[in-house]
């Protein structure tokens, strides 16, 4: 079923390349029943199995899906928009939103599964009310109560990581940013802390309270992928990617791809294009 009139949640019967890039603007939800599916995030492989719930917090960054006959799942897409405008009053929004891009799946316990499926079919059924006087208002509360157990759910299965509501703002300026592609105008850390009127030292230690991970880290994890995304493409010469993303020449791209990816360029784009990683972090 797909909602044409009202678009801030939508729910899907499959998933495909072309299907997503109609809800740019929205968080992509699965929740897998029955069946496999597998995808591509970032340049990692990811299997689907049943229980598994998936959180594409920016579906522009999947791709190459697939699906087995028997595939069922709950598929839903809330609106960001939307989301945003719940004002959720908690800051572990960014702390689950930076796990998610090193890892979108959550392994669900039947417990966990049970709740999850509860919740998306009673979004799905009230959703069908489109004569409900304050249906707006109705479904951001259910979306919100629903948001809050998969908190919970991630909370759980986590080390214990807490952000100020400073922090948390933040940190979520800091992953816009990385969204806006400004990587493209610079890949330095004092950049970032610039552009966010902080320290160096205090973003990177930001990070790493909260995804363990250095602000350098995710400056290379969106940059990496976007060069993986142009090579992908055989058309574009080499030249042209390091121009693109404002490189100085094509020997220091060929430099940071070495680094980062463990071989030239050139290599990339000729023997490993059509072997993405799997979600252990080897090619398949």
């Amino acid at each position: 079923m797909e909602q044409s009139k009202w678009d801030k949640i939508v729910f899907l019967e499959t998933l495909s390349d072309c299907r997503l890039a109609q809800y740019a603007d929205h968080v992509v939800h699965v929740l897998c029943m029955k069946g496999c599916m597998s995808f591509t995030f970032q340049e990692v492989r990811y299997n689907v199995v049943p229980g598994d719930y998936v959180i594409l917090p920016n579906p522009s960054l999947a791709s190459e899906f697939s699906e087995s006959d028997d595939f069922d799942a709950i598929i839903m897409c809330p609106s960001e928009p939307f989301i945003t405008s719940m004002s959720i009053r908690s800051n572990y929004g960014i702390i689950g939103h930076m796990a998610l891009l090193m890892n979108p799946i959550m392994k669900l316990s039947a417990h966990d599964c049970k709740i999850c499926t509860e919740d998306l079919s009673r979004i799905r059924e009230r959703l069908a009310e489109d004569k409900h006087l304050f249906r707006e208002e109705m479904m951001g509360y259910l979306l919100l109560a629903h948001i809050l157990n998969l908190y919970d759910i991630h909370a759980r299965s986590r080390l214990e990581r807490n952000a100020s509501e400073r922090n948390a703002e933040l940190l979520r300026r800091f992953v816009e940013l990385l969204y806006h592609k400004e990587y493209v105008k610079s890949r330095s850390l004092p950049h970032y802390a610039s552009q966010l009127c902080i320290t160096p030292h205090y973003l990177t230690e930001v990070c790493k309270k909260v995804s363990g991970k250095p602000a350098t880290y995710w400056i290379d994890r969106f940059t990496t992928y976007e060069i993986a995304r142009l090579l992908r493409r055989k058309e574009i010469p080499l030249k042209d990617i390091a121009m693109q993303l404002n490189f100085s020449s094509l020997s220091h791209l060929s430099r940071y791809v070495q680094r980062q990816m463990g071989m030239p360029p050139s290599e990339y784009r000729n023997r490993v294009v059509d072997t993405p990683l799997s979600q252990s972090g080897q090619r398949v």
